[in-house]
Formats: C-alpha cells, structure tokens, sequence
C-alpha cells in the first residue's frame, strides 16, 4: 500500500517523535535493567534480607555482573538483546539525520556503512560467546531491522528531525523507488522489531531470572564459622586476597571462603514454574 505524505497524520509524527527519544525500546531497556537483575536476585537466594546482604556482600561496583552474567550464560536472550539495542540505536540516529538520502556511490556507500558496521560487531561479539551460528543469526536479524528503518527514511514515510545540508530539499530520496515487497517487508519490520522489543525481550528476561541458577559461579569452599570449618557451596561475590566471598547456600548468609573449587552445576534452586 503506497504511504501518504508524511506529513498527513498524527501516527507517522508520533512515529518520528517515539524514534527520536529512542522509541518504545528505550523504555523497556531502562526498565529491564531494574527490575530483572532484582528479580533474578531474589529468587535465586530467596528475598527478604538476603537480597540486601547479598548487595552489601557485592559492593556497588559489582551490582552489574549479576545483568551482565544472565547475559552471557543465556544465549537466546543475549543475542535478543544485541539485535533489540541495534535497531534502537539506528533508529534514535536515524531521527536525527544519520541515514543519508539522495542517490549516489557515496550516498550508497555511507548508508551501506551505517547500516552494516553495528549488526557485524554484535554478531562477533554474539559469536565469541555462544558460537559462530549465535552470532550469524544475530547480525542477520539485526541488518533486517536496520534496512526496515532505511527503507523508510528514504521513502519519505519518516523524516529525520535534523537534515544534512544536502537533503534539505526534501524529506526523502525522489530517486528511490523500492518494489513493492520492500515496501510491505519495512512495515513488518516494524512490527517485529515492536513484538521483540515488547514482549519477546522481556520475556525471556524474567524467563532468565527466575530459572533457579546463580548469575556466576558457585564455588565450594571450606568455610569457618566460629568454631567450626567445613565445606560449603557459595555464590561467588568478589574475591578478596587468596579467598572468595559469597552467598553460603548452606548457612544463608555472606561467608568468606578459602580453598575453592569450582562447581560445575550453577542450579541453586527449581526453577519457579516446576514449583
């Protein structure tokens, strides 16, 4: 379906509006950032106190392993979350000005650059921790969302709010006319990049923090309490000189810990929906 001028109903200004503070992407990043590294901490070491101990136990400066060890334990949601930041970046760029129009080796080359370089380094970094296939599937999806968003600029269905001097004679590109299944592929774009950002992302993000496994590792070290020294399984928190501070999942509280081994099984409880 050929779109109206951009300039014809609210939906495409709101459009224009939602890409330039960063979309509906942005807000749920921010929020995910919150609540799921909380949420994975609670239910892991089980509420109440102990998620305070277990933050004091961490000091302020390690607070980000525990959003930084789902993502690098979980590959699904890992390479969700590179493909998601992608398209977001692009298209808070893109409103102001960063896809350039008109036609042109240089035009082609600089929107061929804008739109490759940030899906082939998510895919490397995808790669280096899951496998060559994780970070294929990753820069693949996010070079389709970010050509959605070129397709669009260029078409004149969005407008970026600050031009380069060259474009200021019009919002889009008059010598682009893409088929018409480019055309139909952009609007779905969108609503798969929305249904990721919205439901898919989160999803798996709780999904994550409630599976009943440590965001690192569990260490088993022989741990003194008073009189007694025994073997205890721990939450590994920071290391201090030759020994481990952590959560004992034996006492339930913060212990330090000497002579540690690393436990293969990461799994500190069921995960909520076996309960």
């Amino acid at each position: 379906m050929e779109a109206g001028p951009p300039d014809s109903g609210s939906g495409e200004r709101e459009i224009r509006e939602a890409d330039r503070k960063g979309g509906p992407g942005h807000t749920v990043l921010v929020a995910l950032a919150l609540a799921v590294p909380v949420t994975k901490l609670a239910y892991t070491v089980g509420g109440g106190d102990a998620v305070r101990d277990v933050l004091v136990g961490m000091e302020p400066a390690n607070w980000p392993d525990i959003l930084v060890g789902m993502l690098i334990t979980d590959p699904l949601l890992g390479s969700v979350l590179a493909v998601v930041v992608s398209r977001v970046i692009f298209a808070l760029f893109a409103a102001r000005g960063a896809v350039p129009l008109g036609g042109g080796t240089a035009g082609a080359f600089r929107r061929a650059a804008l739109t490759l370089v940030n899906p082939i380094a998510v895919g490397v970094i995808d790669a280096c921790f899951f496998g060559p296939w994780w970070g294929l599937a990753t820069g693949l999806a996010a070079f389709a969302l970010r050509q959605g968003v070129v397709v669009e600029y260029r078409t004149g269905r969005r407008r970026p709010h600050h031009r380069h001097p060259q474009d200021r004679a019009g919002h889009d590109d008059p010598g682009y006319r893409p088929p018409s299944w480019l055309r139909r592929a952009a609007g779905v774009e969108q609503w798969v990049a929305l249904a990721l950002t919205v439901v898919v992302l989160p999803f798996l993000a709780f999904v994550s923090a409630l599976d009943g496994q440590a965001w690192t590792s569990i260490v088993e070290c022989q741990v003194t309490d008073g009189t007694r020294t025994g073997s205890d399984r721990l939450i590994e928190l920071s290391r201090k000189g030759n020994g481990v501070v952590g959560w004992n999942l034996d006492s339930e509280q913060i212990s330090n810990g000497l002579a540690c081994t690393s436990d293969e099984s990461r799994y500190v409880r069921e995960p909520w929906w076996r309960r």
